[in-house]
């Protein structure tokens, strides 16, 4: 994994890093949220199996990305095209998870002659989404989280400053202690389980939080306004993970967005799955079908 920076048009610094099959596929990745800049080994692997090249940019505001107030959902289209541009990439696939999702589909939705597929795994759905709500299944933290959030900037700081300190330099069974309010029990063996993802998590949360919270704050607050894209729009190939066991993103969430994506989405809705079992357990397989969609459109 190589870590690089890249300035921006209107001067904002954006890092990023790289990682599995260097010749592969050109496979922009969107993290969670908290998250930074930071691939897991398991995902790399995987990548270099299906000639994926993994190229993770840190959003505004976390590790060394400078922050972009005020940012809403649709405003990672131009910072993907410039980093795409950068890197000499015309066409590539893309996918995120939790809240790395919608960064995925207004990608698909607002670049449909650059991005070939996208996938959303646990992925966010607009908090003004007709028919949902946004809260229904949240586990308590995640509840006490986005309704500091919609009070604003001020009421939610604090609460992602004292939470930001407490992972600075968490280890795996501390973080599983500390995200215990957000965790179902299949959630919480994953991240003290034998696998890397626990010791990933971790080490997103301190690069993430290397220059401070403002990241975290500012997808929150994200989150409760209107993305800025229309997913009506979409009209490239779409996979959605989705597990009932995730208290993190529930799972109307996922059967919001089959329903709104219908016409393009593979919908894999499951029973058994979590919100980290999707990018522990799944994730060879939405490689699989990210080079099948990205094989059948360039030969």
């Amino acid at each position: 994994m190589t870590t690089s920076t890249l300035t921006l048009p209107d001067g904002r610094v954006l890092e990023y890093v790289e990682g599995g099959d260097p010749a592969g596929v050109p496979t922009l990745v969107h993290h969670g949220t908290p998250g930074g800049p930071v691939l897991d080994p398991g995902w790399e692997s995987s990548a270099r199996e299906h000639g994926l090249r993994l190229v993770l940019a840190a959003r505004p505001g976390y590790a060394g990305s400078t922050r972009h107030p005020g940012r809403c959902v649709a405003d990672v289209v131009a910072d993907t095209v410039a980093l795409a541009d950068h890197l000499g990439v015309d066409r590539f696939v893309t996918w995120g998870w939790s809240g790395g999702g919608p960064h995925a589909l207004a990608c698909a939705a607002l670049l449909p002659g650059r991005v070939v597929a996208a996938a959303t795994l646990a992925g966010v759905a607009p908090y003004d989404a007709e028919g949902l709500d946004f809260m229904e299944g949240m586990g308590e933290g995640n509840i006490e989280e986005f309704g500091l959030a919609l009070s604003g900037e001020e009421a939610l700081r604090p609460l992602a400053q004292e939470q930001g300190a407490a992972m600075a330099d968490v280890t795996p069974a501390e973080l599983a202690e500390a995200m215990a309010p957000h965790l179902t029990p299949v959630d919480a063996a994953e991240i003290t389980g034998p696998g890397t993802i626990g010791a990933t998590l971790a080490a997103q949360t301190r690069t993430g939080f290397a220059s401070g919270v403002d990241g975290w704050v500012d997808d929150d607050l994200m989150f409760t306004r209107p993305w800025g894209c229309n997913l009506d729009g979409i009209r490239v190939p779409v996979l959605l993970l989705q597990g009932r066991q995730d208290a993190m993103v529930p799972f109307g969430h996922g059967q919001w967005l089959a329903r709104q994506l219908d016409g393009v989405v593979d919908a894999r809705l499951t029973e058994e799955d979590g919100h980290l079992t999707l990018v522990t357990r799944r994730l060879p397989e939405v490689f699989g079908w990210l080079r099948g969609r990205w094989d059948a459109v360039t030969g």
